[in-house]
């Protein structure tokens, strides 16, 4: 910020910060001043506490042309500048427009050290709109210590392929104990599921070392049911919500098909190996015990 000689008849004067008690105004990188009283900008940031003078008392006050001698420069747009200056205000703000606009106004509410502002973003920031973007959220989250909303954002990260190269950009951003919490979850939930799906207690028929068909005592081969937890495991790598795993897209899968039809090999039995219904029964039963956040 650098301060420069005020010439509100050569810049236009935004009308909600015009106020004629106003002794200080900042202008914007795009030439618009603001008006607003120093005692504003002292008692809701450090930053302009530190670096504005106190004001005279009540009865001292010099006329607002004596005052408004200096502009000081904010290089941020006007709808930025705007934003924090209605939030420390206590004045009506307009719904959030993007992520990055609120990622601007908390650098620069950071930068001023400015808690109302920060507090009263943190409630806005998980709202639908802002979730349909974990990654970014989370990094907000993380990056200001807010636990319960890094966990949620951590929750909604689930539905992310997040090796895939668009959210590389994302990923580089976030602090390292974070990206590293990140990656840790995801691969946590992935290998689990894992252990779940080879677990002969869970899933006796496709898992028992000797495997015989429960009709007549033929022995079976589970390559089958092999074939579609490993389909199962890539899917959760790529998507650990594990979502697609119930869905109408694993009915379609080469390997589900397989499985589920898969029968003893004896003529005179031809019994099912696997029983389906009860099979994706214990296979919900086990993403239900995944963990769901970091």
């Amino acid at each position: 910020m650098a301060s420069n000689q005020c010439e509100s008849t050569a810049s236009k004067v935004h009308p909600s910060f015009n106020s004629k008690v106003a002794n200080v105004v900042l202008r914007s990188s795009e030439g618009t001043l603001y008006r607003i009283p120093s005692f504003v900008l002292r008692n809701t940031t450090s930053y302009f506490r530190s670096v504005l003078p106190i004001p005279p008392a009540f009865g001292q006050q010099t006329s607002s042309q004596e005052q408004l001698t200096d502009s000081i420069v904010v290089d941020e747009k006007d709808v930025i500048l705007e934003r924090i200056l209605r939030l420390i205000s206590g004045l009506e703000t307009p719904t959030w427009g993007t992520f990055e606009e609120v990622e601007e106004v908390m650098s620069l509410a950071e930068k001023w050290n400015a808690p109302g502002p920060i507090s009263v973003m943190r409630s806005a920031v998980t709202a639908p709109k802002f979730l349909a973007e974990p990654l970014r959220l989370y990094g907000i989250a993380a990056r200001f210590g807010w636990e319960e909303e890094t966990k949620l954002a951590s929750t909604h990260t689930l539905k992310l392929s997040i090796y895939d190269e668009e959210h590389a950009d994302l990923l580089q951003r976030l602090p390292t104990k974070a990206l590293l919490d990140l990656l840790a979850f995801h691969r946590r939930r992935r290998d689990l599921f894992k252990t779940f799906l080879d677990s002969e207690d869970i899933f006796t028929a496709g898992n028992d070392l000797e495997p015989y068909c429960s009709g007549c005592g033929e022995k079976v081969d589970n390559h089958s049911w092999r074939e579609l937890k490993a389909r199962m495991f890539f899917e959760m790598d790529q998507r650990p919500l594990g979502d697609t795993l119930m869905g109408l897209d694993m009915e379609e899968w080469r390997e589900s098909i397989a499985c589920w039809s898969a029968r003893c090999r004896r003529q005179e039995c031809g019994r099912l190996t696997y029983n389906k219904v009860a099979t994706l029964r214990d296979i919900q039963i086990c993403l239900d015990k995944l963990p769901s956040t970091i």
